[in-house]
């Protein structure tokens, strides 16, 4: 469970050597061969681009997502089989996929044809100060967290939806910790991380989580929020990573009553803190140097973990 932030193109273009070429060109002609219903509709790129997936508008009502990389392989499949189970259980809306389109002309991976949501990116200057915005999406997370359907058995054990633990993490976050020393608090930062490390573990039942729940993967309509988009890491077991949304959005306040809706109990709060800080400082150390925007974000949310 990465956050994924918005990239600028140029970093994008720059990794291009390990990622298939998408154009427009290629989804028109999957449309086309696939979903001929769909042909004549107009295709348009959509903008940020996402670090995982390459989307266009299609028509009015759809939007196409495919896979930049191998390691979102898969999301495609995923998001089909949950979110039209998972839809109608929370407050607000989600991709619902349509139909899954097959590798051709050269793309190797299954993609997803997805309804089409109306919003612009959330953004901490337009919603930091809310306390209401907070507690909405507590509420998000409480209604996805109790959605248990009657087939849960099946999907508990299943390798895509398993998260992996914040201790997997750890060679990766102590290295970038040491290599961020003059511009963060190191000390600070290993106390947090040491803390979220030793702190109990989830001891409850397994519940769902969304596993990439940050600023950049919610949208919002008429000054509110009205998405949750980017279900890839979807799993089941410990909800501490969707806390990242406490400290790549909120203000302290706006924290406050999230914590207080959601009902987070300290040990879960800390491996919170300790998911922010280790995504916080993958995110800066791969891109900060050459990218002002993701610089600011990360400094951010690796700042406000510190707080707590």
């Amino acid at each position: 469970m990465v956050a994924a932030i918005r990239l600028p193109q140029e970093l994008l273009l720059a990794t291009a050597s390990t990622r298939p070429p998408i154009t427009a060109a290629l989804v028109r002609r999957l449309v086309e061969t696939q979903f001929p219903r769909w042909a004549a509709l107009p295709l348009e790129p959509v903008d940020p681009a996402g670090s995982d997936h390459v989307i266009y508008r299609l028509g009015a009502e759809l939007s196409v997502r495919l896979p930049r990389h191998a390691d979102a392989v898969g999301q495609a499949e995923k998001e089909s089989e949950w979110l039209p189970r998972l839809a109608p259980h929370l407050p607000l809306a989600v991709p619902v996929p349509v139909a899954v389109g097959e590798p051709g002309f050269g793309y190797p991976w299954r993609w997803a044809v997805s309804r089409w949501l109306a919003g612009e990116v959330a953004t901490v200057e337009a919603l930091a100060g809310s306390s209401a915005a907070a507690v909405e999406l507590a509420a998000f997370l409480t209604a996805l967290q109790r959605f248990a359907p009657e087939d849960m058995r099946a999907a508990k054990g299943r390798a895509d939806l398993t998260g992996r633990p914040l201790a997997g993490r750890d060679r990766a976050t102590r290295a970038a910790i040491a290599a961020t020393g003059g511009v963060f608090d190191a000390t600070a930062m290993t106390e947090l991380w040491d803390a979220a490390l030793s702190a109990p573990g989830w001891d409850r039942p397994p519940v769902w989580f969304h596993g990439d729940f940050h600023t950049g993967n919610l949208l919002t309509a008429g000054g509110r929020l009205s998405a949750v988009i980017d279900f890839g890491e979807l799993g089941i077991g410990d909800p501490a990573c969707d806390l990242i949304i406490a400290f790549t959005l909120m203000s302290a306040t706006g924290r406050a009553a999230f914590r207080a809706a959601l009902g987070v109990d300290d040990a879960t709060w800390t491996r919170g803190r300790g998911w922010a800080l280790a995504t916080g400082l993958n995110a800066y150390t791969s891109y900060a140097a050459v990218s002002p925007g993701v610089a600011a974000q990360t400094t951010r949310q690796i700042t406000e973990a510190l707080i707590g």
